[in-house]
């Protein structure tokens, strides 16, 4: 299974109420964060737009048991060049 997406969720006021949600997920490093989503319309209740928020990072988790994934490589298949033995 691939790794798990470190995306964070978190509202933003630019003007005095006026919510908006913002997905950023982690970039090269722990200390980078990109903007991933951000709502395109804003809330007049901050927990509004923090449900909203949430509803979009559901929605990048193809299975909500195991949240959004990165896609790519499968942590559990064997390195190149390993045998695998089945009993």
């Amino acid at each position: 299974m691939s790794k798990i997406r470190r995306i964070s969720v978190h509202v933003d006021e630019p003007d005095p109420g006026h919510f908006h949600w913002v997905l950023m997920e982690e970039g090269d490093d722990a200390s980078h964060w990109v903007e991933l989503q951000s709502a395109g319309e804003g809330y007049d209740i901050w927990l509004d737009a923090l449900q909203a928020g949430m509803g979009a990072l559901e929605r990048l988790a193809s299975d909500e048991r195991i949240g959004p994934r990165v896609a790519g490589d499968d942590e559990d298949a064997s390195p190149v060049g390993e045998t695998q033995f089945l009993s």
